[in-house]
């Protein structure tokens, strides 16, 4: 991991703002102000989504990678049948579009879940400058295997036997990646509905509610509509890895 002290972001760079969230795509010391400069070329601001306004579809050619800048998506997969299920939600500083990289298109929907922004790096212009820059790739590769880590992490989730401990770990798992990405890992935004947690849990959503008001009553959680503060990480993270013994003990209570 390269020291703090020693990392650019593109923040720095000139069409970035204040607000830009573009942190997680991060550069290594010693990189020169021309690369800088060809870095900053690749990266072209995209409209803002409404909530519910699609970012990229199921067949869409591969042309960009996208950078959360403000706001949230989710992004599903969606057959035939029209059954969904919800592969993943992306906060600020989080890049999507991978999925399209395999097969030069995109085999997912991406999906605002509230208004927000996003910043497009058109990949043709991004390989070029990952060749001419190579300390660049190294830093994209990283971003991708926390992406297999993401997807590593659901498929747990999907096969815990215990409701409970599929949401503590999916909670944890969200306070981790805010705390990641320099926000309050304690005071939660749930800018997806019960029922898109549930799908991606592969619950049905009276569970998931069910188990909201069981964490308040344990005093894990205060939760308040999409408003959800940690009150107890500790007990969060024992439900994380054993949740059997920490359930029977409530019941008995």
């Amino acid at each position: 991991m390269v020291p703090e002290t020693n990392v650019f972001d593109l923040n720095q760079l000139r069409r970035s703002c204040s607000s830009c969230a573009l942190g997680e795509l991060c550069l290594p010391a010693g990189i020169g102000h021309d690369d800088l400069d060809r870095l900053d070329t690749t990266v072209r601001d995209k409209r803002m989504l409404d909530r519910g306004s699609v970012l990229y579809r199921d067949g869409d050619p591969f042309a960009a990678l996208y950078v959360v800048r403000s706001g949230s998506l989710k992004t599903f997969v969606q057959d035939e049948a029209g059954d969904v299920q919800v592969l993943g939600f992306h906060l600020p500083g989080e890049i999507i579009g991978f999925d399209a990289l395999a097969l030069n298109r995109h085999v997912s929907q991406a999906e605002a879940l509230e208004r927000s922004s996003i910043c497009e790096l058109p990949y043709a212009r991004l390989q070029q400058v990952i060749s001419e820059v190579p300390a660049l790739h190294r830093q994209l590769m990283r971003v991708i295997s926390r992406e297999v880590i993401e997807e590593h992490r659901h498929l747990v989730m999907m096969g815990r036997q215990q409701a409970q401990e599929q949401l503590a770990i999916f909670l944890k798992s969200l306070a981790d990646r805010y705390q990641r990405l320099q926000r309050d890992g304690i005071a939660l935004s749930l800018p997806m509905s019960r029922y898109d947690i549930a799908n991606y849990l592969g619950l049905v959503v009276e569970t998931v509610s069910r188990l909201f008001s069981r964490l308040e009553e344990m005093g894990v959680l205060e939760v308040n509509r999409k408003a959800v503060r940690i009150l107890r990480p500790d007990l969060l993270a024992g439900l994380c890895r054993n949740n059997t013994a920490a359930t029977k003990r409530h019941d008995a209570g």
